[in-house]
């Protein structure tokens, strides 16, 4: 067991599987013996609105929420969402995002909103530890355009401190039955996303 803490933010809109990606983290990590805390924002999430969680692993973890600047990984489900979250980021953090392009219903009501043109640019304008996927590409390629967050949880596997079977149990655990071997491959080509060896 490592000995230090990991703060996740998770980010996206309702409906791309913010929660269960917490509830998966969460699950590998409590089988690993560590404490967690985690809080979440639902924010009209069966209607497409905002979400976000706060995920908190450590031997003892006191508090649920990140504070501002200290978040480990920014797992972005959403590009614009991961734009608004980046300044979470520690300075050594690694944000992970999808090229996924929802704008939340709740945000097109405003007449003030206009769409980044480049978010995934933006964030790298931050950071040079950003890991962008084409998440909707793969799960497109494996039939399923919900595969986004395991494939995104592939990504974050690299930055967390378990076994890559620990993350496979839990899938096979949380996930319906009828959907575990297209996770389970959705994972694996989230595995194979990371930032290269200069980066890091």
């Amino acid at each position: 067991m490592s000995d230090r803490n990991y703060s996740i933010l998770i980010v996206g809109v309702g409906g791309q599987g913010v929660l269960l990606a917490s509830e998966l983290i969460s699950a590998v990590a409590m089988e690993d013996g560590y404490d967690v805390k985690k809080s979440e924002v639902h924010g009209m999430s069966q209607r497409g609105g905002v979400v976000s969680s706060h995920v908190r692993i450590g031997k003892k973890v006191y508090s649920p929420t990140i504070e501002y600047g200290q978040a480990d990984v920014v797992l972005a489900f959403e590009q614009a969402e991961g734009l608004r979250a980046i300044d979470w980021l520690k300075k050594d953090g690694v944000a992970i995002v999808s090229r996924t392009q929802l704008v939340p219903a709740i945000v097109t009501a405003s007449k003030q909103f206009s769409y980044p043109d480049d978010p995934v640019g933006m964030m790298k304008a931050r950071t040079d530890r950003v890991i962008a996927a084409e998440a909707d590409k793969i799960a497109g390629e494996l039939g399923n355009p919900r595969l986004v967050n395991t494939i995104l949880l592939g990504a974050l596997s690299h930055y967390l401190p378990f076994d890559e079977a620990q993350w496979l149990q839990a899938i096979k655990a949380l996930v319906k039955p009828k959907f575990v071997d297209v996770n389970l491959t959705a994972f694996a080509r989230g595995r194979e996303l990371k930032l290269d060896a200069a980066t890091v």
